[in-house]
């Protein structure tokens, strides 16, 4: 035991206890005071990595997150409410909107579960076209959040060289539908016009040159030291914390398990195609990055199975992109120009003078962030009784605050970006 200067021993330990009684009562503020020993942060609504349009309150200790609270509704649209006061055509656009960097997989979520209520049959040329459509729309938005995962963590270059194929495979929706973001593409049991040439040749560079690219960025980043140890451990959520959440898609096989709706419960012929269902172990955002990377190469090769089975088509059944549904299905514009019959019809579709049949159901497809589920009701009226949208941002948001409790500001940032919060999808 150490001794003072009149060699008589001291108490290291209640020397210890007494200067930290001391300390905090210096440091700890008395109660009623207006200070606080925590910054309180606002991570949005307006900051580059919130688009503006959500908030989250954060309570840091320097730049530790000790709390957070998420907070949604500062652009509330009421989609839902709209839906259900317009008809079936007019619905289209307003799926767009949600998750907009993939909105042709909503387009055609919407489609099939108006099908499936109408008890339309759509042709297998049909199918093929939409899941190349829907492929292309699947790696477009994982092309956008790994790029964008690898700018959050310090990396620019990378976005920089796909957003090229992504202006690529905008330019085919444009020859497809004419529109490039908020696509409005393809119609209830086809499509609007059949595809161009132009279209089949773009898909083809497509093909030919996307792989090589993916294939240097994936070199960038995926064994890259600085962004493994920004991106390994970080957001991580387990299998079950998962499933309890509700999440499906990429965020949920990142954790572990291997649900895909495509597989599951397939829709547009997808039992017709083979092909891969990657799924990681920590949840992390670096198994998620992995996870979307591989997704990617998986939609190439589904693309080549569909595109090789529309070529197979030979004469009139090479020219088929609609189903036979004329009470849904625009007549073509000439005839509406020319012929009385077609210009009613014209006018019956658009302004939804159709009654449809009584009827109630759930139908999902495979967005690009998750399920991407809709359920209708319908009492016999011209429009639906009720509609809702499932968006699986808006359940990923729920779980936000958990993942990021206890780790650093920039932490949260990237994990949001992992996540792929897509802001038209928080408030539909």
């Amino acid at each position: 035991m150490p001794f003072d200067s009149t060699c008589r021993p001291i108490d290291i330990t209640t020397q210890s206890a007494q200067r930290t009684s001391d300390m905090n009562e210096h440091i700890l503020l008395p109660d009623g005071s207006i200070e606080k020993q925590t910054t309180t942060l606002n991570l949005g609504p307006t900051h580059p990595a919130t688009h503006g349009v959500f908030q989250n309150i954060l309570e840091l200790d320097g730049e530790r997150i000790m709390k957070a609270t998420s907070t949604v509704g500062y652009i509330h649209r009421a989609f839902e409410k709209i839906a259900e006061r317009r008809p079936l055509y007019q619905i289209t656009p307003l799926t767009d909107r949600l998750n907009y960097c993939s909105s042709p997989i909503n387009n055609m979520g919407w489609h099939i579960a108006c099908e499936r209520l109408l008890g339309v049959k759509t042709p297998k040329r049909v199918d093929y076209l939409r899941i190349i459509i829907m492929e292309l729309a699947r790696i477009s938005d994982h092309l956008i959040c790994n790029s964008i995962v690898g700018v959050d963590s310090g990396a620019y270059s990378g976005f920089l060289y796909l957003m090229q194929y992504r202006e690529l495979i905008y330019e085919i929706y444009e020859e497809v539908c004419g529109s490039r973001l908020t696509t409005n593409i393809g119609r209830i049991g086809g499509f609007e016009r059949n595809f161009t040439d132009t279209a089949f040749q773009k898909l083809e560079k497509f093909l030919a040159e996307y792989p090589k690219v993916l294939k240097e960025f994936e070199n960038l980043f995926t064994r890259n030291r600085i962004f493994m140890e920004r991106t390994i451990g970080c957001g991580a959520i387990s299998a079950e914390r998962a499933l309890n959440y509700g999440f499906t898609g990429p965020n949920l096989r990142a954790a572990g398990v291997d649900y895909d709706v495509r597989v599951h419960t397939p829709y547009c012929s997808y039992e017709e195609f083979n092909f891969t269902i990657p799924v990681g172990s920590t949840g992390d955002c670096y198994d998620r990055f992995l996870v979307r990377n591989e997704e990617m190469w998986q939609s190439l090769d589904i693309i080549r199975q569909a595109w090789q089975k529309v070529q197979s088509f030979k004469g009139a059944d090479a020219e088929v992109f609609h189903a036979d549904t004329p009470a849904y299905y625009l007549p073509p514009k000439q005839d509406v120009y020319t012929k009385m019959e077609a210009l009613i019809y014209h006018f019956k579709i658009i302004m939804g003078e159709i009654d449809m049949p009584v009827g109630e159901i759930y139908s999902s497809v495979e967005g690009a962030n998750g399920e991407l589920g809709f359920y209708l009701i319908s009492d016999g009226g011209r429009t639906p009784y009720r509609l809702h949208f499932r968006r699986p941002c808006f359940i990923y948001y729920q779980a936000y605050p958990e993942l990021i409790q206890g780790g650093m500001l920039s932490d949260a940032v990237i994990t949001m970006s992992s996540l792929n919060l897509i802001a038209g999808e928080l408030d539909a």
